[in-house]
């Protein structure tokens, strides 16, 4: 019998999080953070460096990570399987296009300085449903939510008439100029992507050799994690 005391439970009967806190997990975890672009491939003696376990307990470890089929080894060294990936997709499935779009959004905002954008399609109307504002170049201020008729938009246009890209030109306010990409899903075109600036800022001329490239690259980015979300 352990002579181990009982963990502790609060008064509504969870455990601490010390009592809840399993180090067999936590070390599994650490081995298989060892692993990376400069070791992609590791002996025991390396991973046991690595995470600063004893060989014993690094052998256990890799014996489960491999009987599990998230670790390989090729009789001296260990590597990682593609079956590691199941554990970051489990979070990615779990994000919404608005929370995959917003970090490159901003990203892109920072790099040309303009508002940066992202909308759906509900009907005949475009629905913003993510944002990063820099200053103010419309008279209605524009929150995620806020509406407006999808052919007088450039997110409006690229996700009702197709295409790469998209310009509006002052049709939805005078002197307001943006231009769109879509953001494609396993639906097809599933929002739209956008920057926005005033006449007197930006020319025509710059808006399609300068913002349009970093818009499309961005765009391309938000595929690919749509796509590795599954969404």
């Amino acid at each position: 019998m352990s002579g181990l005391p009982p963990p502790e439970a609060a008064p509504d009967g969870r455990l601490e999080p010390a009592a809840e806190h399993v180090r067999s997990l936590a070390r599994g975890l650490s081995v298989i953070r060892a692993f990376d672009a400069a070791r992609p491939a590791m002996t025991l003696s390396e991973v046991a460096e690595a995470t600063a376990l004893s060989r014993a307990t690094a052998r256990r470890l890799l014996h489960t990570l491999e009987t599990l089929g998230y670790v390989r080894s090729d009789g001296r060294a260990f590597a990682l399987t593609p079956r590691v990936l199941e554990l970051g997709f489990a979070y990615l499935s779990a994000l919404t296009l608005p929370e995959i779009a917003q970090p490159h959004l901003e990203r892109l905002s920072l790099q040309l300085d303009e508002s940066v954008s992202a909308a759906v399609l509900d009907g005949d109307e475009i629905v913003y449903v993510a944002r990063v504002p820099v200053r103010r170049i419309m008279s209605v201020a524009i929150t995620i939510g806020t509406r407006f008729p999808a052919a007088r938009t450039s997110m409006g246009r690229v996700l009702t008439g197709g295409g790469d890209w998209a310009i509006s030109d002052e049709e939805l306010e005078q002197g307001l100029r943006s231009i769109a990409a879509p953001l494609h899903g396993r639906a097809g075109v599933v929002a739209a992507v956008n920057v926005s600036t005033s006449t007197s800022r930006v020319g025509r001329e710059e808006l399609l050799e300068r913002h349009l490239p970093a818009l499309l690259a961005t765009a391309g980015a938000i595929d690919a994690e749509l796509a590795a979300a599954g969404l």
